[in-house]
């Protein structure tokens, strides 16, 4: 076989492979071999037919269209095996001359993964956030566990800080039209929570039960649904009750109530060591992030279109998925972000879909020149451990042996293994 390679751009490479009789001799007698275990000659039993017997009962039409698919196919994988290259998509082949089981030549355009130059990724100038738990983060967690161990007791008198109350309300635009994302029923509002837009709440300390009140108000400017950014509102409330609530005192009674805590300094001691955990795991995955970054940000690179093109539909299916999970549809999306989809897919959809797309082909690239893998057993450990945490659904265990799914695994061991890797090149001691 011989092959020459023709670089027509940056991602499309056009190969000519040539190939004499010895290569297809060894062809023909793999596919008639092949053959012989499904034709039926009398005197042989059926899968024992030898070759040379089986050759002659063949259809002389049939083993000449099986031999040029099957040289085309195993030429073409030689070729690119050859010369290392990353096909991201099917070839477009064209035969050039075919003699049978004498002389083939073709030729395959395909599309790869170019070069890819990393820059220099160790010892990276990139520090690890510092882990620091302070008095008020603790305080913020304590205040959390109040107000969720609060409990609401009715009350006839006016609302004032702190109440719960519940309300209707509707918001209406200049021209008096409803205002998407402004109305709400049987809404449960703490006043002072400042959940709502500046103003809102100050309007309905010392209202009552059963009272209605309208009141105009500005969103911010800075507000995080740009259709509502500075827009005038009209607010038409009704106060549906008033509670008072009832916080517990943080004391060592409260401590046991929430957890096996012998007193609040032991819960103090407790909420200070997760937040130092989570700080941790952070500020870690920050680091990580950040070292991954400067690496793709300074690799030179070009991405082929179809892997792309593809890339886009994930990234973007995925981000639609996420929607429906908050539940808000992908056009209140664009009509709350202020702009078209073609707007979203430039801006938005695409460039998250190449970032994403170079940090897989650079971790990949990396991984090779590392000599990083990933061996049966620990796929088959990491699958054990999924299945453990999953005893109960057999579902998830049933598509943990499927062959798709190992690969992922295998796949997600190999980025775990080379972000590892570049974590111990890069860490500061």
């Amino acid at each position: 076989m011989q092959v020459t390679v023709k670089v027509v751009s940056e991602t499309i490479t056009k190969l000519t492979v040539s190939a004499d009789y010895k290569d297809l001799a060894r062809v023909k007698r793999h596919v008639v071999a092949k053959s012989a275990q499904k034709i039926k000659v009398q005197g042989f039993r059926e899968g024992k037919v030898p070759v040379e017997i089986a050759e002659k009962h063949l259809d002389a039409n049939f083993l000449q269209s099986e031999v040029l698919d099957e040289a085309i196919n195993h030429l073409y994988i030689d070729a690119i095996n050859q010369n290392r290259l990353r096909v991201v998509a099917p070839p477009k082949v064209e035969l050039k001359k075919f003699v049978p089981y004498t002389d083939l030549e073709f030729t395959a355009e395909v599309e790869v993964v170019g070069k890819i130059t990393l820059p220099e990724y160790k010892n990276l100038n990139i520090k690890i956030g510092e882990v620091k738990v302070t008095a008020a983060d603790v305080k913020e967690i304590l205040e959390r566990l109040q107000k969720q161990a609060s409990q609401f007791k009715d009350v006839t008198r006016v609302a004032k800080e702190s109440d719960r109350i519940t309300i209707d309300f509707e918001g209406t635009d200049e021209k008096g039209q409803p205002v998407k994302g402004a109305t709400g029923k049987d809404y449960q509002l703490i006043l002072g929570s400042k959940t709502f837009i500046p103003g809102f709440e100050d309007n309905l300390n010392g209202t009552k039960a059963g009272q209605e009140k309208t009141f105009k108000l500005i969103f911010p400017k800075d507000y995080q649904i740009k259709v509502l950014q500075s827009k005038k509102v009209t607010f038409k409330v009704i106060v549906n009750k008033i509670e008072e609530t009832i916080t517990p005192d943080l004391n060592d009674v409260f401590a046991a109530k929430v957890g096996p805590f012998k007193n609040l300094e032991e819960l103090k001691k407790d909420i200070s060591k997760q937040l130092e955990l989570e700080k941790s795991r952070q500020a870690q995955a920050e680091f990580e992030d950040k070292i991954i970054k400067t690496i793709v940000d300074k690799t030179k690179l070009t991405l082929p279109e179809s892997i792309l093109n593809e890339q886009i539909e994930a990234v973007d299916k995925e981000f639609r998925q996420n929607l429906d999970y908050r539940g808000e549809t992908f056009e209140e999306y664009l009509t709350n972000t202020v702009q078209t989809e073609q707007e979203y897919h430039d801006k938005e959809l695409k460039p998250a879909a190449e970032t994403r797309l170079k940090a897989g082909l650079v971790l990949s690239e990396i991984a090779e020149l590392e000599n990083i893998n990933v061996s049966p057993e620990e796929i088959e450990i990491r699958i054990q451990v999924l299945k453990g945490q999953y005893t109960s659904n057999p579902e998830i265990n049933a598509d943990l042996e499927k062959p798709e799914t190992r690969r992922n695994i295998a796949s997600r061991l190999l980025t775990e293994k080379t972000i590892a890797k570049l974590v111990s090149y890069n860490k500061k001691l």
